[in-house]
């Protein structure tokens, strides 16, 4: 499902311990490491999707988790140019996102990255709240930038640690990013 926009409906997960670290995973056969994310189905609300997500990319079950914070709308992000998808039609130029914040209620060992039959992910850790902005790849640091500014109230509130320090890193949320390639 694209968007007259070309954007695909996707959800965004910020899975925090108590102690305030989050959940990074590292995408299957790859090197890039991320948040869990996914594609909306066209019956889906961002929230069921969510839940459905969760489930998929770490094997955890709305009981394992408390929702503590939700983006307000859809924050987007472009794909580069060599990642678009073009074969079918509507064009697909980038993701379109509702961020979720959740609290893991279970322990450590409920995590299960093999909860399907094609898992996204092959290794994840613990790290401080700022630390995906220096380290996920270029184009999803304005995206992640926005989401964590707008939980980051939440996080902190309901954290027991602190969130580790705010990076330095200059990212220009207010306007898309041109690529090579986008008119």
């Amino acid at each position: 499902m694209i968007d007259p926009d070309g954007y695909r409906p996707n959800v965004g997960i910020v899975l925090m311990r108590e102690d305030g670290q989050v959940f990074w995973a590292r995408r299957v056969h790859r090197d890039g490491w991320q948040f869990p994310q996914g594609g909306m189905n066209t019956d889906e609300t961002p929230l069921e999707a969510m839940y459905r997500e969760l489930h998929e990319e770490t094997g955890l079950l709305p009981e394992h988790v408390e929702v503590l914070a939700a983006t307000p709308g859809w924050l987007r992000y472009r794909l580069p140019f060599r990642s678009a998808r073009r074969p079918g039609q509507p064009l697909c130029i980038g993701q379109k996102q509702v961020w979720f914040l959740l609290r893991l209620l279970a322990g450590d060992d409920d995590v299960r990255l093999d909860a399907t039959e094609k898992p996204e992910f092959d290794r994840w850790r613990w790290v401080d709240f700022w630390y995906p902005l220096e380290h996920v790849v270029t184009f999803k640091r304005g995206v992640y930038a926005r989401a964590l500014r707008h939980l980051e109230p939440q996080a902190q509130a309901r954290a027991t640690g602190t969130l580790g320090p705010r990076p330095a890193l200059e990212v220009h949320t207010d306007r898309p990013h041109r690529q090579r390639g986008w008119g």
